[in-house]
């Protein structure tokens, strides 16, 4: 582990190559998993808006999912999650012909039609925050059949984890902590390649 502000980090963070390919994955994040995409109680109003924004495009079963349990899940003790069709995918996915999933708020975003990209916590996966006592550790959530195609591809494109998080950890912790985070993690690959040729 190591600590960047109030932070502390797995080594993987630093040591890992990753970057999406989501024609391999087919944007497998927005589906795969037994919950939704973690909240911050802040990121609910903006979630709330995007839907009004949105519901007429994402899928019929989607909106039912909504209008029946809501959109929001969870509470203040054990967090909030964005809803889920049948516990998979997100209710903001949309899919394309080939069957790959793309989220409608950030498509929304990339079209100026919105000032919110998503939920930090979609923005910042592989990387899975947990608050505990005040204090955020983070770590690489490594899942084969979500991240098997990013890491590869990372190892193909020569892209470090930490370089590939750079904007939504800015979004998240402020340019000056990205900046320490960087060299830490420079700091960190450097010791293991000096460990590397002394074996």
């Amino acid at each position: 582990m190591f600590r960047v502000g109030q932070t502390l980090l797995s080594e993987e963070v630093a040591t890992a190559k990753f970057a999406c390919d989501v024609s391999r994955c087919k944007g497998a994040c927005c589906v795969v998993g037994n919950a939704g995409a973690p909240l911050a109680r802040e990121e609910i109003p903006a979630l709330r808006k995007a839907w009004r924004l949105l519901a007429g495009e994402v899928r019929e079963e989607a909106r039912e999912e909504v209008e029946r349990d809501g959109l929001v899940r969870g509470d203040d003790a054990n967090g909030f999650e964005v809803a889920c069709v049948d516990g998979k995918e997100c209710v903001f996915a949309l899919f394309d012909e080939r069957g790959v999933a793309t989220c409608a708020i950030q498509r929304a975003w990339q079209r100026g039609r919105i000032s919110w990209e998503k939920p930090v916590s979609c923005h910042l996966y592989p990387l899975r925050l947990k608050r505990i006592a005040g204090q955020d550790y983070a770590n690489f959530e490594y899942i084969p059949s979500l991240c098997s195609a990013g890491c590869s591809h990372g190892e193909e494109k020569g892209v470090w984890l930490s370089g590939f998080l750079e904007r939504p950890l800015e979004r998240r912790y402020g340019r000056e902590w990205v900046e320490e985070f960087q060299r830490a993690c420079e700091e960190i690959r450097e010791q293991n390649r000096s460990i590397r040729e002394e074996v």
